[in-house]
Parts: structure tokens; C-alpha cells; sequence
């Protein structure tokens, strides 16, 4: 008989607040993850958005296997407790709740354990996911299901020589629409003054969600935590009906003291400095990051969202140096590559990643769906 795993959590910011809740199911056996699950319950306690999640979790074993045995693994003392029948439960909602864990899947092949808080990370991680996508406006909900049980799909050769190597991690890696520092051509990074779309660059991102629902959609949105990502994000997650994820990894580089200036104005006041951050990938604006430094965190931020969505279309709401780090990756090109590129607004890179560490460009820069608002 097959055993598997629940991890499951909730939280309320203000409890009650905003709340949502997150949950993993994993073999047993051979420790594989089968799910990551998260949602957005409106205004509500941290119970219920923990009794959420469990019943997320065993609703998603059913869909697995109805006939395994499962072992749910939470931090909610009281959810462990009056699921193994030791406490009472005297809430309304409570009640509710727990009348659909026990109608989600047969609760003589289930067992409840206690964890600490620290040993809950996966799932707590995956509530603060679907509250930050909430509040950058999208829907909250996160379904993931990087080892479903179904026939795998068909396998997708790699383009060139090197024959199948199984299916790709498909990236559409997208730029942001406009900000006012966009059309002026200002350096605008992490750290500076967060800036919003303007009326063009939501109109530049909703033509991006609809050029992307044409080439068959997406399974889900990653964001940089900017606020102009974000938004451009919130656009194409709601569009294409996908769960929206924010990562730190792929915001833009830090100027520091740059920030807000045009090329030009950064040439008057600080020409050394910027001869010498041209010249070398060692050098950081004042205050600010080196290419090599973001280079580092951007490609530890594409192993973990390859390793956490392999298989799947995944489209990446990100700016224009970590973009261009991630086609020179994919290309094997110097750091330098990065003076060698340009991106427009909303514009969209395509890449497949393998399981073998290798990629194909499929496309660069691409940008007509944006033409007309030009």
C-alpha cells in the first residue's frame, strides 16, 4: 500500500487578516514530491487557513491514490490534536472544516504528528508565496505537480545534435512595461525608488498576456518583487488563469547612488567609475552590486525555479540585466554579452533548460505583440 506525506500550513496576517494556506504531499517511500499547493481563504484566522491546507492536502491524496495511508505532518497543536479525536472542536467554521478533511479522503488511513515550526518551512513558504502574489494582485492560488502520476508526457528533443534529453523547463523571460524611468531612459534598480506602470506600460502587459496566451500559455508566473514586475505579472497570471510566485533572485541589479540618473548624468558626475564599471564585471556602481554579484544570484535563483517547476512552461516576469544573464547563460557567452543586447519593454526571451545543464535559445527580445502602442 502506498504512503504519503502532507506538510501543510496556514496564516493570517493580523489573524483575522488576509489569510491563506500551503501544503506539499510527498512519497514516503522514495521521498519524491508530488505537490505544492497553496490558495488565498479571504479574511480569516490562522485556524482556518491550517484546517485549509489539511484539507487541500488530502483532497490532492485523493487525486493520487485513494487507497494509500497518509502520515499529516503540521505545527497546529490544535488541528493535530482534534483530528486525532484527544480535543474538542467547538468552533462553527471548525466544524465545517473538519466535516471536509474527513469527507477529503477516509480518516481510518490517516495519522496526524506534531512538528515544530522550523520543520514546516516548505508549507509555511508556500502561504507567504500566495499572499504576496494576492497583494501584488494576483489570484494566490499555487498548483504544482512536478511528479503527477499520470503517463508522463511525450519527451521533447533537445534542438541541435545531442539527440532526446527528456522534457525542458520552458522559460518565456519577459521584461516589464514602461515606468517613467523607462521612457527616460533612467537607471532604475533594486533599492531605488520603486516605481509603477504607467498607462502605456499596462497596456504594453496586458498585449504581453495576450501574446502569451497565444503561444499556448503558461503553468506559472514568476516575478521579481519590484513593483513593476509585479504588475506586469498580475496582468499575465489573471489572463492566462496560473498561479502567480514572487522570487528575490530575479529582480534588477542595484545601481546604489546611480539610481534615477540618465547615462548621460552618470557620465558628468562619475566618468571614473563608470569607465571602470564598463570595463570590468568586478565593479559595482557606487553602492551598488557588481554583474558578477547578480549573476550569482540570478543563476541560483533559475536552479531553484527549474528544480521546483521541471517540466513546465514558465513565464518570468523580470528587467533587463537579469534577463540578459540569463540568455548569456543559456548561450555560454562572457558577462561582457550584456552591453551587447537590447530589450524592449514587455518584450519576450524563450529558453529551454535540460536536465542535462544544457539550453536552447528559442527566441530573443521578441517584441511585435507591443508594436502597435508604440
Amino acid at each position: 500500500m502506498r504512503r504519503l506525506i502532507i506538510e501543510a500550513d496556514g496564516g493570517s496576517r493580523g489573524n483575522p487578516g488576509p489569510a491563506a494556506y500551503g501544503a506539499v504531499v510527498i512519497d514516503a517511500t522514495s521521498g519524491v514530491l508530488l505537490a505544492e499547493l497553496a490558495d488565498y481563504v479571504g479574511e480569516t484566522t490562522n485556524n482556518v487557513a491550517e484546517y485549509s491546507g489539511l484539507v487541500a492536502g488530502l483532497r490532492e491524496c485523493a487525486h493520487i491514490d485513494p487507497q494509500a495511508t497518509i502520515e499529516v505532518r503540521m505545527d497546529s497543536k490544535l488541528v493535530v490534536e482534534q483530528m486525532s479525536g484527544r480535543w474538542q472542536v467547538k468552533h462553527a467554521n471548525m466544524k465545517d472544516l473538519v466535516k471536509q478533511a474527513h469527507a477529503a479522503f477516509d480518516q481510518t488511513r490517516v495519522t496526524y504528528q506534531w512538528i515544530p515550526r522550523e520543520a514546516n518551512a516548505t508549507a509555511d513558504r508556500l502561504v507567504n508565496m500566495s499572499l504576496d502574489a494576492v497583494r501584488a494582485g494576483g489570484s494566490g492560488l499555487i498548483l504544482v505537480r512536478p511528479q503527477s502520476d499520470p503517463a508522463p508526457a511525450p519527451t521533447t528533443p533537445k534542438l541541435g545534435w545531442a539527440g532526446n534529453l527528456g522534457v525542458p523547463t520552458s522559460t518565456l523571460i519577459c521584461r516589464h512595461g514602461v515606468t517613467e524611468y523607462t521612457a527616460e531612459k533612467r537607471f532604475s534598480g533594486s533599492g531605488g525608488v520603486d516605481l509603477p506602470l504607467t498607462d502605456l506600460g499596462e497596456a504594453q502587459a496586458k498585449a504581453l498576456a495576450t501574446e502569451i496566451i497565444a503561444r499556448g500559455g503558461v503553468d506559472i508566473v514568476v516575478s521579481s518583487p519590484l513593483l513593476r514586475t509585479r504588475q506586469t505579472a498580475g496582468f499575465v497570471a489573471d489572463a492566462v488563469g496560473c498561479p502567480l510566485e514572487i522570487h528575490s533572485g530575479i529582480a534588477e541589479a542595484s545601481f546604489g547612488e546611480w539610481d534615477g540618473s540618465t547615462y548621460a548624468e552618470i557620465n558628468e558626475r562619475w566618468p571614473d567609475e563608470l569607465r571602470a564599471w564598463l570595463s570590468s564585471a568586478d565593479v559595482a556602481p557606487p553602492g551598488g552590486e557588481t554583474f558578477n554579484e547578480v549573476r550569482s544570484r540570478v543563476d541560483e535563483a533559475r536552479r531553484d525555479i527549474i528544480a521546483r517547476h521541471h517540466g513546465l512552461r514558465v513565464a518570468v516576469i523580470s528587467h533587463v540585466t537579469p534577463t540578459k544573464i540569463l540568455v548569456g547563460t543559456a548561450l555560454e557567452a562572457p558577462l561582457q554579452s550584456v552591453f551587447r543586447m537590447e530589450l524592449s519593454p514587455c518584450s519576450i526571451s524563450t529558453i529551454s533548460w535540460f536536465a542535462d545543464g544544457h539550453a536552447s535559445l528559442l527566441g530573443f527580445a521578441e517584441a511585435t505583440h507591443t508594436r502597435h502602442l508604440v
